[in-house]
C-alpha cells in the first residue's frame, strides 16, 4: 500500500477526498435509481387506477354494455386510450369476467384472467396478476348504470417488463450527472491539492508534527519574546513576550500591544522602549517576500542591564570626579608651589586654605543632611563634572533626607537613577550663555520631592509627555537623548508618584513620591 499511497499531507487528504467523493456519488445514483424505480411504480399505480375508473364513470361505457355492441363500440375507444398512455391492456367485460374488449383482439370473448370479486362487490381493486400479457399490475373497477346495478367490470393494466423499462431508461441521466458531479469535484479536489501543497510545501504529516512539535518547544522554551504581526493583527505572541508587555491569556489583539508596537516598522534594530515596569530592546525584521506585510518582532529584558548601567554610570561619574579633582589638586599645589617660590608664603597659605574650606564645606554640608550615601557621591561627582563643562551646579539649603532610609519611598538606587538622568538632561539643556543647575532633595511630610531646575527653555506639555514615553535606537550616542526621562518616568509609576515639568524661574522638573 505504501508504494501507490500519497506521502504527502496534500496527497493523502486528497486521496481520501477522492474516496469519499466516489462513494457518495455511487451512493447517491443507486439511490437515485432506487427513487425513479419508486416514482415510476407510483405513477403507474395512480394510471392503472385513473384510466379504468374514468372507463367505468363514463355513462357511454354502461350504455354500450346494456346495448348488446360492446365489442363493437369500446373497442376502438379503448385502443385509443391505450395508444395515448402506453398502457399494456384496457378490458371490459361483463359481470361474469367475459372481455368485451383487449388488447389482442383473439381474446375477446374469453374469460379475464384475474380477481373480480372485489369489484363485484362495487370495490376498485388493484393486484399483481400474470395474464396473458404477462406479469402486471392490474386494477379493476365497476361500472354501474343509472340505477346503480354492476353491469360490467373495467380492468387496466401495465406489465412489469414495460416498468422496468421505463425507470432503465433513466440510468443514461442518472450516470451522465453522476459522471458530471464527480469530474467537477475531482477539479475542485485538484485545486485544494495545489493550494494544499502550496501552503504545507509538500512535507509528510508525520515531518509536519515534528515541526509543530518543535516549533510550540521553542516558542515556550526561548528567553526572549516574540510577537508575528500580519495583515490579519497578532498572529502568534509567545510566553515570554506575554510576561514582558503583561499581556492577557487567550488571543491577543493589536489594541493590547503597548502603542510602540501597533504600526508596521519592519528593519527597526535594537530599539530601546520603556513601560510601566521594564526597559526593552525590540528587533523587528520583515518575513521573505511571499509575504510583505508579516514581521516577526523580538523583545529583550533590559530592566536589569539598565540597572546595573546605572550603577556603573554613577562609578563613572565618581572616577571623573576623583580625576577632576585630582586635576584640579594638582593645579592649585602647583599654584601654592610658585607663589612660595615668589617669596609669598602667606598668600600661598590663604589661597590653599579657601579652597579647601569651599569643597570641604560642600562635602561636609551633604554628609550632614543626606543620609543615602549613594546620593551624596552623586551630588558630589555631578558637581565636580558640572564645573568641569563650566556649569554652576548648586544645592539648595532645603535639602535634607533622613539617614532612616525604612521611611524614604524610593531606594538607594532609584534615586541615584531619578536624579541622575534629571541632573543629565538639565546640564545637557541648560543656557549656555547662562548655564546653571538647582538641585533639592527633600522629606516633606512622608513624601520624597525632587526638583531639579535649569537655566534652559523647557518643554511644552506634548514634548514632555512624548520624552516620558518614547524609545530610541543604540546606534548613536545622539539617539540616546530621550531614554533618562522614561527611566525617571518608570521609577515614577512604579511608585504611583507624580512627575510634572513647568517654566517659572527656570525650566523646573519635579518627582514627587508617597512612603503611603
Amino acid at each position: 500500500m505504501s508504494r501507490w499511497w500519497p506521502r504527502s499531507l496534500a496527497g493523502q487528504a486528497i486521496a481520501l477526498q477522492i474516496l469519499v467523493i466516489a462513494v457518495i456519488v455511487l451512493a447517491g445514483s443507486v439511490l437515485a435509481l432506487l427513487d425513479a424505480r419508486q416514482d415510476g411504480d407510483m405513477a403507474a399505480r395512480q394510471q392503472v387506477i385513473g384510466i379504468p375508473t374514468a372507463l367505468a364513470e363514463s355513462p357511454s361505457t354502461a350504455q354500450a354494455i346494456e346495448s348488446g355492441r360492446a365489442t363493437e363500440i369500446l373497442q376502438p375507444v379503448t385502443d385509443a386510450v391505450r395508444t395515448d398512455t402506453d398502457i399494456a391492456f384496457i378490458t371490459i367485460m361483463s359481470p361474469e369476467g367475459i372481455r368485451f374488449t383487449h388488447t389482442d383482439p383473439r381474446q375477446i370473448g374469453g374469460h379475464y384472467l384475474g380477481t373480480i370479486e372485489p369489484a363485484l362487490r362495487g370495490e376498485t381493486f388493484t393486484e399483481v396478476y400474470t395474464g396473458t400479457l404477462g406479469p402486471s399490475v392490474r386494477t379493476i373497477v365497476p361500472v354501474r348504470n343509472e340505477s346503480g346495478t354492476i353491469v360490467g367490470l373495467v380492468s387496466a393494466g401495465i406489465t412489469q417488463q414495460t416498468l422496468a423499462e421505463r425507470w432503465r431508461s433513466q440510468w443514461p441521466m442518472i450516470a451522465a450527472v453522476s459522471a458530471g458531479a464527480l469530474a467537477i469535484s475531482l477539479v475542485g479536489v485538484w485545486a485544494i491539492r495545489r493550494r494544499l501543497l502550496r501552503q504545507t510545501h509538500g512535507l509528510r504529516p508525520d515531518e509536519l508534527r515534528v515541526m509543530y512539535e518543535h516549533h510550540d518547544a521553542i516558542l515556550h522554551s526561548v528567553s526572549e519574546g516574540l510577537i508575528v504581526l500580519d495583515r490579519t493583527g497578532v498572529a502568534l505572541v509567545n510566553d515570554e513576550a506575554r510576561r514582558l508587555l503583561g499581556l492577557p491569556p487567550g488571543p491577543v489583539a493589536m489594541d493590547d500591544l503597548p502603542e510602540f508596537l501597533r504600526t508596521y516598522n519592519p528593519g527597526a534594530r535594537d530599539e530601546v522602549h520603556v513601560t510601566d515596569e521594564r526597559v526593552l530592546v525590540v528587533n523587528r525584521s520583515r518575513v521573505d517576500n511571499r509575504s510583505q506585510d508579516t514581521e516577526v518582532v523580538t523583545i529583550r529584558d533590559r530592566t536589569e542591564l539598565q540597572g546595573a548601567l546605572g550603577e556603573l554610570s554613577s562609578l563613572q561619574v565618581l572616577t571623573e570626579s576623583l580625576r577632576a579633582q585630582a586635576h584640579e589638586a594638582a593645579n592649585r599645589l602647583h599654584t601654592v608651589v610658585t607663589m612660595v617660590e615668589m617669596g609669598r608664603p602667606e598668600e600661598a597659605v590663604k589661597f590653599a586654605t579657601d579652597e579647601l574650606a569651599l569643597s570641604q564645606h560642600l562635602v561636609d554640608r551633604l554628609s550632614a543632611d543626606v543620609g543615602e550615601p549613594a546620593l551624596v557621591a552623586l551630588l558630589l561627582g555631578k558637581t565636580a563634572q558640572a564645573a568641569e563643562r563650566g556649569i554652576e551646579l548648586s544645592v539648595t539649603e532645603d535639602t535634607y533626607l533622613p539617614s532612616d532610609t525604612d521611611h524614604v519611598p524610593l531606594s538607594g538606587q532609584e534615586m541615584v537613577t531619578v536624579l541622575g538622568n534629571l541632573i543629565d538632561n538639565a546640564m545637557d539643556a541648560c543656557d549656555r550663555d547662562n548655564p546653571w543647575v538647582e538641585v533639592t532633595v527633600t522629606q516633606q511630610d512622608h513624601a520624597l520631592l525632587i526638583r531639579v531646575a535649569d537655566s534652559g527653555p523647557g518643554m511644552d506639555a506634548a514634548t514632555f509627555e512624548k520624552a516620558m514615553q518614547r524609545g530610541y535606537s543604540t546606534k548613536t550616542d545622539a539617539e540616546h537623548r530621550g531614554l533618562g526621562l522614561a527611566l525617571v518616568s518608570q521609577v515614577v509609576k512604579r511608585h504611583n508618584g507624580t512627575l510634572t515639568a513647568d517654566v517659572t524661574y527656570g525650566s523646573v522638573v519635579t518627582v514627587t513620591v508617597s512612603d503611603s
